[in-house]
């Protein structure tokens, strides 16, 4: 790394680089709140993965990393740390601290990513909280409340009220939790024909019951009016049984059947509130729980909030920001609304309203920062129309037509969500952001956008930043004349809303890419955790199609989430925790990257020391290989020693015919961003091709013929270019130990210029040849299951003991192989094969017999040439030929 950086190598990758055709991956930006996990260093190193190969592959690509500096994750973290809230610290007091809180975590991510190995722009990131990122924010802000796509509107949104803000979908995950699971009796009032029924609904949130305005039905269901011990009761007849024997009313008559429809409007009286609510209907009411009647609270919930639209229902919120009840909920005000359940439900039982309580555990939304369960509010919001210009189905066109998914099953899962999810809440009720520049009336407390003031606060942001808006007048963005538009006073103030910080890195598209003059808009690539089908990808899209009409990428690649050696989520109180710094001081970076290289990384991505073991002795052989192939070219010069590809042993032929066909096939996985198949390729290569065959057959030649003989040399040119395509080949996966390879390998004179593998070029294709030897190779396993057999017998001891008979009745295969008869001693590593044809013979039949003639004490080989010589009675005469020319040279 040390070398790395005083070469400043990703300063010449760039030089190298330029005038090349882009390809530009644009980096999602971490959180600058803490530490890197593993889920970082697998999203970092993936990326690193791409751009090293595309690097070598020809093209311009430039990484630039990004932090997201805004929002909850790092002024939670940050208040954590300072043991305050936000009521107890200044708004901008608290913004310098968060500013320089977010940048110290930037320097230390920065100083871990690139441990990992992973190059990039590193001394010019971006940035979301510089002057320049947040002018961009404003600007594409500002382009959307000019097209219409921003308003104001009162509607329910996930609420932390531990966090004091609302969340965007993103910012929810769900966990088990323990709710009241409950049957309430709603008296049917002003009906003749129900006069003495009762509406029955279930709900999971008694708290909710303070904003009930309406109960709803699906129209087409058949509902039972029942005449029970509890009362004359209506529940759709599909759930009656089910529900009945739930409430313990195992007697009941059916008094009469009517579908939904048939009531609508019917009112009822609320159980403990002066209050009538109306029936309506709802095609959302499930017939697979509950009782086919939904309560209906348009102030804590999406769809009861549309039917309320529908119906010009009251939207009551008596919940407050901390989530207490409000002076409006008599008995119930100031507590806590998931507290009060217990109360809630004391008071029904009491009315008799109460006709079953139980507990359920369910998937329940909790806050992504704090962890706890959040609620369903409505709250006065600036959001983005999902159905302005008919965004909603451009999305979707563009989703399905302009964008590959990787894997495809991701087009799927975003498409799905897009198709369904609410209008993007755009405003958080926080200090840590880029503010909303939206203006107050103090008289009528409208609350409104000028796009001619936003205009002037971005000239401010881009020389002052962000805070300008918290120690500026409002006077100083205020266009002359600026009154309000509901009731023309001047009495104004600024809003105090923040940007939701998915906006923030969603725009990094008109931020960064379109800046950015070593990048390009659209990038080729975005690559992030299947998550973020639901966050940065949806949150990038939508304004882009806004702006741009057009996506801010090309291709999105997806990889699942880190767990643990038997598929567990990673977490503290399981323990099962494993920090990439005790990887990489245990094992070394290139593990890691190697974890992450051989992993398919379409599904959840397992870790274990056992995994990290197995590993360990891959990349072992990967790397003893390398090593065995380095110390035999310690006297070889490629410019001077390389034999000419005609001249050739077969054997060697072979090896590059297996070379070339892995290079084809490492390439392919590249390209299909199948990482774990170019391992495997690399893998199998080095541990089959080269360790178990090749090398074993080139150690005579390489260790017994003489320095400059032509079948040693011959052996350390395909040693030479294996090496050579290799550590090209592993360098995106294994960045350090193809440096190592590289910087100790010999190199011909047009590379010795070259100072790192990763200022190489990918390797060119390489012709295959024919696979002439293949058969024969395919042998060596018979073979060498028949010498184990005689070893065992005590009738040799080395394989070199033994000769080989090939017989065959078959003349073509009789030519054949007479023809690999100087070849296949060392392909079989015997000292002799004779090869045979006879009529009576079988088609193929091998036999294994002692080899005649006196073993070579320097080869090892049995021959008839050993104790002919007088000078070297010892040696056969092919090694007393390669010491005369050892020594005559």
């Amino acid at each position: 790394m040390e070398t790395w950086q005083s070469e400043d190598i990703y300063r010449l990758i760039r030089e190298k680089a330029k005038g090349s055709a882009k390809y530009v991956l644009h980096d999602g930006p971490p959180y600058a709140n803490g530490d890197i996990h593993l889920g970082h260093a697998l999203n970092k190193t993936l990326k690193d993965i791409v751009v090293k190969y595309k690097t070598m592959a020809g093209f311009d690509s430039a990484y630039v990393p990004g932090w997201d500096c805004h929002g909850l994750p790092i002024e939670h973290q940050l208040f954590k740390e300072l043991k305050i809230n936000k009521n107890q610290i200044a708004q901008a007091e608290f913004r310098k601290k968060a500013y320089a809180y977010a940048l110290k975590f930037v320097d230390k991510q920065k100083e871990q990513f690139k441990r990992l190995g992973v190059f990039g722009d590193w001394e010019n990131p971006y940035l979301t909280l510089t002057s320049d990122y947040e002018e961009s924010a404003l600007r594409a802000f500002n382009t959307l409340v000019k097209s219409g796509y921003v308003y104001r509107g009162l509607k329910p949104v996930n609420w932390c009220f531990r966090c004091e803000t609302a969340l965007a979908e993103a910012e929810v995950e769900y966990e088990e939790h323990t709710s009241p699971s409950i049957y309430v009796k709603f008296k049917i009032t002003g009906s003749q024909d129900l006069s003495e029924a009762f509406l029955v609904i279930w709900t999971t949130t008694p708290w909710t019951l303070l904003a009930n305005v309406a109960v709803a039905v699906h129209p087409d269901f058949a509902y039972c009016y029942v005449a029970t011990p509890k009362g004359n009761l209506v529940i759709a007849k599909s759930l009656l049984e089910h529900a009945l024997s739930q409430m313990a009313i195992p007697d009941f008559k059916v008094i009469r059947e009517f579908k939904g429809k048939e009531i609508e409007g019917l009112n009822y009286e609320h159980p403990f509130i002066k209050r009538r609510g109306k029936i309506v209907l709802a095609d959302y009411v499930s017939g697979e729980e509950g009782t086919g009647l939904v309560h209906t609270a348009p102030g804590h919930g999406n769809e009861d909030y549309l039917t309320g639209i529908k119906y010009k229902l009251d939207i009551i919120m008596p919940v407050d920001n901390k989530g207490n009840f409000d002076s409006s909920s008599g008995e119930f005000a100031g507590l806590n609304c998931l507290e009060a359940n217990k109360s809630i439900l004391e008071k029904l039982n009491q009315l008799g309203a109460l006709l079953f309580n139980s507990e359920i555990r369910h998937s329940y939304p909790h806050c992504w920062r704090c962890k706890q369960p959040i609620i369903f509010r409505a709250t006065r919001q600036w959001f983005l129309n999902l159905e302005h210009k008919d965004l909603r189905s451009k999305l979707i066109e563009i989703i399905q037509k302009d964008v590959r998914w990787i894997p495809p099953s991701g087009m799927e899962r975003i498409l799905g969500m897009v198709e369904l999810r609410p209008d993007w809440c755009l405003s958080r009720q926080r200090y840590w952001g880029v503010p909303i520049p939206a203006v107050v009336c103090n008289d009528c407390h409208a609350e409104f956008l000028h796009p001619e003031l936003i205009d002037n606060f971005v000239k401010f942001v881009a020389k002052e930043g962000s805070d300008s808006w918290f120690i500026r007048d409002l006077k100083d963005f205020m266009p002359k004349g600026l009154s309000c538009p509901h009731c023309k006073s001047t009495n104004l103030a600024k809003g105090t809303d923040i940007l939701d910080v998915w906006f923030d890195s969603g725009i990094s598209a008109q931020a960064v890419l379109k800046k950015r003059k070593e990048l390009k808009f659209p990038a080729a690539l975005y690559l992030e955790g299947s998550d973020q089908h639901r966050g940065w990808f949806q949150s990038s899209l939508i304004p882009s199609v806004c702006v741009d009409n057009r996506p801010p990428f090309e291709n999105v690649l997806t990889h699942g989430f880190v767990v643990d050696g038997e598929g567990k989520k990673m977490s503290k109180s399981l323990g099962n925790v494993i920090s990439p710094f005790d990887i990489i001081k245990d094992y070394g970076a290139d593990i890691l990257r190697l974890w992450v290289a051989s992993s398919d990384y379409n599904e959840d991505i397992r870790i274990s020391k056992e995994i990290l073991t197995r590993l360990s002795e891959a990349y072992r052989k990967i790397r003893n290989t390398a090593r065995f192939i380095l110390s035999n070219l310690y006297d070889f010069d490629p410019d001077k020693n390389k034999v000419k590809a005609q001249e050739l042993t077969k054997v060697d032929k072979w090896i590059l015919r297996r070379l070339a066909l892995t290079l084809e096939e490492v390439t392919r996985a590249y390209e299909d961003f199948q990482f774990h198949k170019a391992y495997k390729e690399i893998y199998d290569f080095c541990n089959e091709d080269l360790s178990m065959y090749y090398l074993d057959m080139a150690k005579g030649r390489l260790y017994t013929y003489a320095a400059n003989a032509t079948e040693r040399r011959s052996a350390q040119t395909v040693m030479y270019d294996i090496l050579d395509c290799l550590s090209r080949i592993m360098a995106p996966l294994l960045v350090f130990t193809a440096e190592d390879i590289w910087r100790q390998m010999p190199k011909q004179k047009k590379d010795s210029a070259v100072k790192s593998v990763h200022l190489s070029d990918w390797p060119s294709r390489m012709e295959t040849g024919d696979a002439e030897l293949e058969q024969v190779i395919g042998m060596i396993p018979e073979v060498a299951k028949m010498l184990e057999e005689k070893r065992s017998l005590g009738e040799i001891g080395s394989s070199f003991d033994a000769k080989i008979k090939l017989l065959t009745k078959d003349q073509n295969r009789y030519t054949f192989l007479e023809s690999l008869k100087d070849e296949l001693p060392e392909i079989f590593k015997v000292s002799q094969v004779e090869v045979e044809i006879q009529d009576n013979y079988p088609e193929f039949r091998i036999e294994v017999n002692k080899a005649a003639g006196v073993k070579c004490v320097r080869c090892w080989n049995y021959t008839l040439t050993t104790g002919k010589s007088v000078k070297h009675p010892l040696l056969c005469a092919k090694c007393e030929k390669a010491i005369g020319e050892q020594e005559a040279n």
